[in-house]
């Protein structure tokens, strides 16, 4: 079993991950899990865990999870644009052939709002593009 495990195991949290070095090397043969750093993925920041310094290793471990989950979360995002897209799509097609007067009533000024901010953005953005190309 202690060959199928990694040598890093990172805890992911909101806006980066605790990382652990997975040893198994002991007389027991159980598990262990020590911490040796925290990182932060939005500013880049790795604050080693307690007095032990990161060994060059640890440090380029570190940043190619980092790298790698920046990389993820840039798919997740633009998936979940394209979600929303659908979800755009799919609300227009409810709200022409199913929705009742309540129910269109209930969400009409909150949808209008947020598709009104929605294309002011695009809008303005379309247009530094297109100044700036």
């Amino acid at each position: 079993m202690g060959g199928d495990l990694p040598d890093y195991y990172f805890r992911v949290r909101e806006n980066g991950a605790v990382v652990f070095r997975v040893d198994t090397e002991n007389r027991q043969r159980r598990i262990e899990m020590d911490q040796i750093a925290v990182v932060n993925i939005k500013n880049g920041e790795v604050k080693p865990h307690g007095d032990r310094p990161l060994s060059d290793e640890d440090v380029e471990t570190i940043r190619v999870w980092m790298d790698g989950r920046r990389a993820l979360l840039a798919e997740r995002d633009m998936d979940d644009i394209h979600r929303a897209v659908d979800y755009l799509n799919l609300t227009t097609q409810w709200a022409q052939s199913r929705a009742s007067n309540d129910q269109l009533e209930e969400i009409t000024d909150d949808l209008l709002l947020a598709m009104h901010d929605l294309r002011s953005v695009l809008v303005r953005k379309k247009a530094d593009r297109l100044l700036k190309g």
